[in-house]
């Protein structure tokens, strides 16, 4: 068990959260979630003992073994693969490494040998003889092949650092464990497995993640960073997010009835507790909603940006013929003799553990690189905004947000852009911010504005989710539903793929094309089938 009593966290003259006093305990898995800023990442620094709070305590029960998910990708480069993970059973590794210290001693004393046998005993409880398969088939289930895991460090892609390092922080069954943003960078069989691995886990998992399929499939509670508080609540992401929302109705609705209100909300836990029957916790989840009182339901204070893109012509018949085109960049192959026709309404994910290859299709599309063989053509009603997955370059002249976003709009009126502008969150003095200092939340809801300017009917989106906090994930979710040109997409947020894509085209480690028509859910049911048929 984790006990928080009277925390606090002041930076300068910032209050960050105060007062805080909540209890995580085995069994169940928190999803921390708020606005970019609100201080989750640092909420898990100050649990694990990383940084210090201002005031107040966090308690953890004597030989609790507390595993964290490491963000520097460098930080292990001179170790193998295999040693990376063992790493992570801190009391296994340091008794396999003073057990192999001892016998490579060349003046062995008969203390050394009572130390040895000391040390077979605790490394045999610990698990240390059935590690190297346990790692192995953790690694394996997150991608990395066993030719990689003598390898090392330094020799892996980034990508693979980060499940690398994930396995890490998983190895040996911590008690608890603290995931910073687990699912940044998996593909979709690392995700599915990371899933399962958490909804068998037995220990207190806290986890911060703006992937909201992932928040939905292993949470049992929310902890909302919101008003300077941190709150707990009961349930999964779409619940506390569907009941903040029918809770700030209700507070806007000042003439109902207190009654009325508390009958109501009744209603929404009744009926959430009955459908909401998706993963195998459940149970134990209906079980806790039907206990909620009025007073434990979530507010929130929580801003949504509004995203709508509006065609300025309905395309045409003939919309993307893409043929036999191969395209090599710094001597690698990324894509080798794809074909695919675009169809009207067509919106389209694609998928695959090269984002390299997905990029460089993006830039071929938006004519921004030049295929080494085949055709790419547009029909002539087409008019296409491409959001690039590195935007910097939209962003290196010293200009205010007006100024920038005149740019890319017909209205040139300061009245115009900044009701534009307000839109999308950026409000007062805000508009007068320099672009080169904008954060990369704000970079996207830019590129994103500009893309709303354009009129296109058909969007290209290379990464559009990345910097982007819930609430504009959401927003942008919505604007893309309810599109009603073509959609060319890549994105690792689960909901949005199933929510908005109609046809899922992976792009395989060879460059070439997986198509089918059907959505993203029906895709990963169809590729575990064939994976346990093989």
């Amino acid at each position: 068990m984790i006990t928080v009593s009277n925390l606090g966290l002041t930076y300068g003259s910032q209050k960050l959260f105060d007062r805080v006093d909540l209890q995580f305990v085995a069994g169940n898995c928190y999803g921390i979630i708020g606005a970019n800023g609100a201080g989750k990442s640092t909420f898990l620094k100050l649990i694990s003992g990383e940084i210090e709070s201002t005031s107040g305590h966090v308690s953890i029960g004597a030989d609790v073994r507390m595993s964290v998910l490491k963000q520097d990708q460098e930080m292990f480069n001179d170790y193998s693969v295999l040693e990376t993970v063992l790493m992570g059973n801190a009391p296994l590794y340091q008794c396999g490494k003073e057990k192999d210290a001892i016998y490579e001693k060349e003046d062995f004393s008969d203390e050394d040998g009572l130390r040895a046998a000391e040390l077979e005993e605790q490394f045999a409880e610990l698990g240390g003889w059935e590690a190297e398969s346990e790692i192995s088939q953790m690694l394996q289930g997150l991608g990395i092949p066993i030719a990689l895991h003598e390898k090392q460090m330094g020799e892996l892609e980034g990508r693979q650092k980060v499940k690398v390092l994930l396995a890490q922080a998983l190895f040996g069954r911590p008690d608890i464990v603290l995931l910073d943003e687990p699912t940044n960078n998996l593909d979709i069989d690392s995700v599915v497995w990371l899933e399962d691995f958490l909804l068998d886990y037995e220990g207190t998992v806290l986890v911060v993640a703006h992937d909201r399929y992932f928040l939905n499939t292993v949470c049992t509670h929310i902890v909302d960073i919101d008003f300077g508080k941190i709150k707990l609540y009961v349930g999964n992401y779409d619940f506390w997010h569907d009941s903040s929302q029918l809770m700030q109705k209700l507070m806007r609705d000042q003439n109902r009835k207190t009654e009325d209100k508390i009958q109501d909300l009744q209603e929404f836990i009744r009926r959430f507790s009955a459908n909401k029957s998706k993963s195998r916790q459940a149970t134990s989840r209906k079980k806790l909603l039907e206990k909620l009182t009025i007073e434990e339901m979530p507010a929130s204070s929580r801003r949504y940006p509004w995203v709508g893109f509006k065609p300025e012509r309905e395309v045409g018949k003939d919309i993307l013929f893409v043929t036999e085109v191969s395209k090599t960049i710094d001597g690698v192959k990324l894509l080798d003799n794809i074909s695919f026709i675009l169809g009207k309404g067509d919106k389209v994910a694609f998928i695959g553990e090269n984002e390299n290859a997905i990029s460089a299709l993006f830039q071929l599309l938006a004519e921004e690189l030049e295929p080494d063989a085949g055709e790419i053509k547009w029909g002539v009603t087409t008019s296409r905004a491409y959001f690039p997955r590195d935007n910097a370059a939209f962003f290196q002249d010293d200009i205010n947000l007006v100024d920038w976003m005149r740019q890319f709009s017909e209205d040139k009126r300061e009245s115009f852009v900044r009701q534009f502008l307000g839109r999308m969150l950026f409000a007062g003095d805000d508009v007068y911010k320099k672009v080169t200092v904008l954060s990369g939340g704000e970079k996207v809801r830019c590129m994103l504005s500009r893309m709303m300017l354009s009129g296109a009917n058909v969007l290209l989106l290379d990464q559009p989710t990345n910097h982007l906090d819930m609430e504009s994930i959401a927003a942008l979710n919505n604007g893309l539903e309810a599109f009603p040109g073509n959609i060319l997409f890549t994105t690792h947020d689960h909901q949005l793929i199933q929510t908005v894509a109609n046809r899922i085209i992976e792009i395989t480690a060879e460059g070439q094309l997986i198509d089918r028509k059907m959505t993203y859910d029906e895709y990963v049911a169809q590729r575990r089938q064939n994976e346990a048929a093989n």
